[in-house]
C-alpha cells in the first residue's frame, strides 16, 4: 500500500496531474486516474486491506470529493483522510458533514436546499460574521440518480444514455468523453471525419453554454438588458441546434465507433451564417458590458481563487484559466480536431469573477473560430477504424464547457462492470465552496454564476 502513494506522488512531481479517483470491483480496488501535460492518462491502483485504503488527499486535495465519495458508497476508510466527512449520506448529523466556526459574533446561515429559481437542489451552509463569509460547506447530491450503478451489466453501447443523459448542459462532452473511454478499451480509433464530426458539437455545445453563463453572470449583478441579450443569443444558439441535429440539447448525437451527423452543402452554409451573426451580436453585447462602469465595477477582486489555490484544489476549465493556468484538453486531443489548438487566459488572470467573466468571452472568440472552419465542408456519417489494441479498462478526457471531463469504463466483453463520470462541474464544486470565503454574502450569487456549474454532473 505504502507503493501507492508513492507512484502517486512520483507523478504528481513529474507533471502529471490528479483527474479521479473511485472504487471498483466490489470495492475491493480503488483505481486513480492521472493526466499528463502531453495529454496521456494513466490508471494506479491500489488493492483494498479490511476496507482500508491510504489517503492520496494530503498529495492531491483534489481528491477529497473523490475519496468521500467512495467511503459513502463502498463503506471504505481513506487513512489519513481526517475527518472523512460524508459527502453522498445525507443521513448524517449536521456537525459530521460541516467545518464547525466559532468565535465573537460568528453565525450560520443555511440556504437551500430547495430555491426560489429553477435550479437543481443544493445546500449552502454559511458560516459568517456580520455579512462576511468564513466559511461555506456545500451538499449537493439530493437527487443523485446512482446512473453508475445503472449502467453496470448494461451493454456498451446501452451506457450512451446513461451519461449523455446525466446533464443536459454537457449531455456532447460526457458523452464523447464515454465514446473515447469504450473506443478505448475495444481498440477503436477515431477517424479524421468522426473526430471533425465529434468537435463541432462539442463547439455547438460550448458556445450555447457559454452564452448562458455570460448571462447568467450579468443576473448576478442585475443588469436586466445584458441578461436579456445573452438569454436570447443563448436561445438562438439552442435553435441551430435543433436545426442541425433534431435536438436542443444535441441529445442523441454521439455514439461508440462512430457518427450518424450529416450535414449538406446547404446545412453547413446557413450554420456558418447563422453563427457568423450571433458572433457579431455577441461581440457587440460584450463592448456594452466593457463600456458599462456600473457592471464592470461589481466583478474585480470577487471570489478570488489564485493560481497556487487553483492548481491545488484541481481547478479545471475557465476556472483554472482564468487564474493563469493555461491548461486546455482541446490542445492535446488526439482524437478531436483541435489542430494547433492553444490554450489562452485572460489578460488579467486574477481568478476573479471579473477573469472568469473575461475567459468565457476569450473561449466564445476562439470557438465561434473553430466551427467556422470545421463548417467549411459537408459532413458525412463517420465510423471509427479498429487498431487490434483491446483492454479491458479504456479512459476517455474531453474538455466540457465547464472543464476537464474523464470518463473510466472497465468492460467483460460487450459489458460494463464498472463506469466512472468525473466532470468538470463535480471538479470545480469544490473551488466554489473556497471561492466564497472571506467575500460578503450578498455576493455569493454572483460568485456562483461565475462558474456556473452543473448540479446533475455530480448527482449523476
Amino acid at each position: 500500500m505504502t507503493d501507492y502513494r508513492k507512484r502517486v506522488r512520483t507523478a504528481l512531481e513529474g507533471g502529471w496531474r490528479f483527474a479521479g479517483l473511485h472504487a471498483s470491483e466490489g470495492g475491493s480496488v480503488v483505481r486513480v486516474l492521472l493526466a499528463a501535460p502531453d495529454g496521456s492518462l494513466r490508471l494506479e491502483d491500489v488493492d483494498v486491506e479490511g476496507r482500508a485504503v491510504p489517503s492520496i488527499v494530503d498529495l492531491a486535495p483534489a481528491a477529497d470529493w473523490d475519496e468521500r465519495e467512495a467511503a459513502d458508497l463502498h463503506g471504505l476508510v481513506f487513512d489519513g483522510h481526517e475527518p472523512l466527512r460524508p459527502l453522498i449520506d445525507h443521513g448524517a448529523a449536521t456537525d459530521r458533514w460541516t467545518v464547525r466556526v466559532t468565535g465573537d459574533d460568528a453565525y450560520e446561515i443555511a440556504v437551500g436546499p430547495i430555491h426560489a429559481g429553477v435550479i437543481e437542489s443544493g445546500h449552502f451552509r454559511f458560516h459568517v460574521v456580520g455579512d462576511r463569509i468564513l466559511q461555506l460547506d456545500a451538499r449537493l447530491f439530493y437527487k443523485r440518480r446512482g446512473l453508475e450503478q445503472t449502467a453496470e451489466g448494461r451493454s456498451l453501447e446501452g451506457g450512451t444514455a446513461f451519461v449523455a443523459r446525466a446533464c443536459a448542459a454537457c449531455s456532447v462532452a460526457n458523452g464523447v468523453a464515454y465514446a473515447h473511454a469504450c473506443e478505448d478499451a475495444l481498440g477503436l480509433e477515431p477517424t479524421a471525419e468522426l473526430a471533425r464530426a465529434r468537435t463541432i458539437l462539442l463547439e455547438l455545445e460550448r458556445i450555447w453554454s457559454h452564452l448562458n453563463d455570460v448571462a447568467a453572470v450579468c443576473a448576478g449583478v442585475g443588469l436586466a438588458a445584458g441578461n436579456n441579450l445573452f438569454a436570447a443569443l443563448t436561445e438562438r444558439a439552442r435553435r441551430l441546434n435543433r436545426e442541425l441535429t433534431g435536438h436542443r440539447f444535441l441529445f442523441g448525437t454521439v455514439r461508440i465507433g462512430g457518427s450518424a451527423l450529416e450535414l449538406g452543402a446547404k446545412d453547413v452554409s446557413a450554420a456558418r451564417g447563422e453563427l457568423e451573426s450571433l458572433r457579431r451580436q455577441a461581440a457587440s453585447g460584450w463592448r456594452e458590458l466593457t463600456f458599462n462602469s456600473s457592471f464592470q465595477d461589481r466583478l474585480p477582486d470577487i471570489g478570488v481563487v489564485g493560481a497556487a489555490d487553483a492548481t491545488r484544489l484541481g481547478a479545471v476549465g475557465p476556472a483554472a484559466r482564468a487564474a493563469g493556468i493555461a491548461e486546455d484538453v482541446r490542445s492535446v486531443s488526439p482524437r478531436l480536431t483541435y489542430d494547433r489548438f492553444e490554450a489562452v487566459v485572460p489578460e488579467r488572470p486574477a481568478g476573479d469573477v471579473q477573469a472568469r467573466l473575461d475567459q468565457r468571452a476569450i473561449e466564445l472568440w476562439q470557438s465561434f473560430e473553430l466551427l467556422d472552419g470545421l463548417l467549411a465542408a459537408p459532413v458525412a456519417p463517420a465510423a471509427a477504424a479498429p487498431t487490434g489494441r483491446e483492454r479491458k479498462i479504456g479512459v476517455g478526457r474531453v474538455e466540457s464547457p465547464r472543464g476537464a471531463t474523464s470518463c473510466v469504463v472497465e468492460r467483460s466483453g460487450d459489458r460494463i462492470e464498472r463506469l466512472r463520470l468525473r466532470t468538470g462541474s463535480y471538479a470545480n464544486w469544490p473551488v466554489v465552496a473556497f471561492a466564497a470565503a472571506d467575500n460578503l454574502l450578498p455576493d455569493f450569487p454572483l460568485v456562483n454564476k461565475s462558474f456556473e456549474l452543473c448540479y446533475a454532473c455530480a448527482d449523476r
